[in-house]
Order: C-alpha cells, then sequence, then structure tokens
C-alpha cells in the first residue's frame, strides 16, 4: 500500500500563521474524520498503511510546521503552535470533532490540541508518545536533543547526492533491517528536498530542536495531561528508534502515569520498534483497530488481539 494508493488520496494546503500547511488525506470525503499526526522529523507519508485499514474513515494528515512540504513555515514552534494548526486543519475540512491520532511528537502535540480546543477532539489514540519522555536529571536542551534523537539529529544535517543514496542510507537503518516496504521507500523519496547532488532531508533542525525541548514534559503538556478529559489510549513499543531496548517508554515510566491517569488505557505492541508501529503491517493493523474501537466509542480488547497486552 502506498501514499497514492486507491484510497482516494489527495494532497492540498491550508492557511496558517507564516503561509501553507500542506495535508494529505485519505478515504470518503463523507467518512468519520481521523486527524493523523506524525512524528518530530516525518511526514504525512507516515501514516498510508494505517489508512488502508480504515477504508471508510476520512483519515486527515499534515506536515507539521518545519517538516515536509510544511518546511518553510516559520516559528517560533512547539506543542500549542502545533495545536493552532492542527485545530486550522480541521476547520478547513469542515471538521467539527474528530478522533485524533499521535505518533512520538505527533502525540504530544494530539493532547495539547485536545487541552486547547476540547470540543474538536472526540477521543486520543497516543502512539508511542504523549507522555513525558523519561530523561536523566540535569540534561542541558542541547544534550537532550542529542538523546532524544540520536543519529537523527545528525541526518538532518548531511546531504545526499541522489534519492538512491538516501534510500540506500534508510535501507541500512536498524528500524527498518527486517520490515522494508514500499511504504517506506514513497516515505523516504517524499523526505527529501533540494536538488542533486544536494539533497536533504525535508525537517528544519531549528523546528525539531526546539520541539525535542518540550517532549520531556513543556508547560503545554503538562497541563493538558493534568486536565485530561477526553478517552485516551496509549499505545507503546517494546524498541526504539533504532530497533533498540530500552525502549522510549520502559514499564517503570509509565507505573507513575497509570496511577495519576486512570482513565487512559495503556497497551504494548508485540515485534514491532518505533518505527514500524506505524509503518509496518502488524503494527499499523493494531493502531487503525485501536482508532476503530475510539470512533466507536470502546477500546481495544487485548483478549482477542494477539499483538498487544495491556502495558
Amino acid at each position: 500500500m502506498t501514499g497514492n494508493s486507491s484510497l482516494n488520496y489527495q494532497r492540498t494546503s491550508v492557511p496558517v500563521r507564516g503561509g501553507d500547511l500542506t495535508v494529505g488525506s485519505w478515504g470518503p470525503e463523507d467518512g468519520p474524520a481521523v486527524l493523523a499526526v506524525h512524528g518530530v522529523t516525518s511526514s504525512h507519508l507516515t501514516w498510508p498503511l494505517v489508512a488502508s485499514y480504515l477504508p471508510n474513515v476520512r483519515l486527515i494528515a499534515p506536515d507539521l510546521r518545519g517538516r515536509g512540504r510544511s518546511n518553510e513555515l516559520p516559528g517560533p514552534w512547539g506543542m500549542p503552535q502545533h495545536a493552532e494548526d492542527l485545530a486550522a486543519v480541521l476547520d478547513a475540512f469542515g471538521v467539527d470533532s474528530a478522533v485524533v491520532v499521535g505518533h512520538s511528537m505527533g502525540a504530544f502535540a494530539s493532547v495539547v490540541l485536545a487541552n486547547l480546543s476540547p470540543k474538536k477532539v472526540r477521543a486520543l489514540v497516543l502512539v508511542d508518545g504523549g507522555l513525558p519522555l523519561p530523561t536523566p536529571p540535569g540534561i542541558s536542551d542541547d544534550e537532550l536533543t542529542r538523546a532524544i534523537l540520536g543519529p537523527a539529529a545528525d541526518r538532518l544535517a548531511m546531504t545526499f547526492e541522489s534519492q538512491s543514496a538516501y534510500r540506500d542510507f534508510w535501507r541500512n537503518h536498524p528500524a527498518f533491517a527486517n520490515d522494508w516496504n514500499e511504504l517506506i521507500e514513497d516515505y523516504i523519496a517524499y523526505d527529501l528536498v533540494g536538488t542533486e547532488p544536494n539533497l536533504r532531508p525535508a525537517s528544519s533542525f531549528d523546528a525539531v530542536a526546539a520541539d525535542s525541548i518540550e517532549l520531556r514534559g513543556g508547560e503545554s503538556l503538562l497541563k493538558a495531561l493534568d486536565e485530561l478529559a477526553h478517552p485516551a489510549t496509549l499505545i507503546t513499543a517494546p524498541r526504539g528508534l533504532m530497533n533498540e531496548v530500552p525502549p522510549l517508554y520502559p514499564a517503570e515510566a509509565l507505573a507513575p502515569w497509570r496511577a495519576k491517569l486512570p482513565q487512559l488505557q495503556m497497551l504494548a505492541a508485540h515485534s514491532v520498534n518505533h518505527y514500524t508501529i506505524v509503518m509496518t503491517d502488524r503494527g499499523a493493523r493494531l493502531v487503525s483497530e485501536t482508532i476503530a474501537a475510539a470512533l466507536n466509542g470502546s477500546v481495544v480488547d487485548v483478549t482477542q488481539h494477539e499483538e498487544v497486552e495491556r502495558a
């Protein structure tokens, strides 16, 4: 399944502060609305596999400010700004209220959107993100960006002589070593801007660095979590950005939030990492089933799903 699938894939732009936000969408225009929000260095082409499992849903996915084809939009960035942009997307699509699914940093932006524009959000599906990331005490902002992003930060400073060179770079990435597919090829091709032999990743480093600081618990996020009033499900991956253990959310990091937010259903996915939880069939199937349950006002029954258990 690719971004240019048979699922009525379209791309448009939405006016926001400083210019236009690029937005992709899949599915019937009269289908129930799902707003899908990608991660910190990603784009809307994170989502076509999830869309393929929800053929009757109108899945709307922007390139966030500073990423993809929205990468020329100016700062300041941060979760409140992303929430403002996301609200503008829903308004432009004529959506009064949507289930909002966020992956990685997109989950943080989704939580803040629900807090700032509560009537626009029916329920939240948070995919390996949305709770403050556990980080060592006393770490500086620069060190935090490095700790969270690791090699992804280096990639944003690199140039590539051709699309095939960039594809080779990703082909050797530990996260995709055993899970290469056509979606990943499309995702990678879209991520490049510039001209050969000086192609570069689309995401703005300044945007990524500014947003990363909030992932350990920015003021807007902590307020949103304190005031969380929407039905919400968190799905965590057992491996991180480099297919490593420990993951972004070790079990001990989730324990305090389980006590603080008893209304947050926590699910632990199997055999995926931070990327493949949305970009492979087994991950996308679980995420789409969780979205479908949210659309129906219910939650995933873990006893009926071999790919998940309660976190």
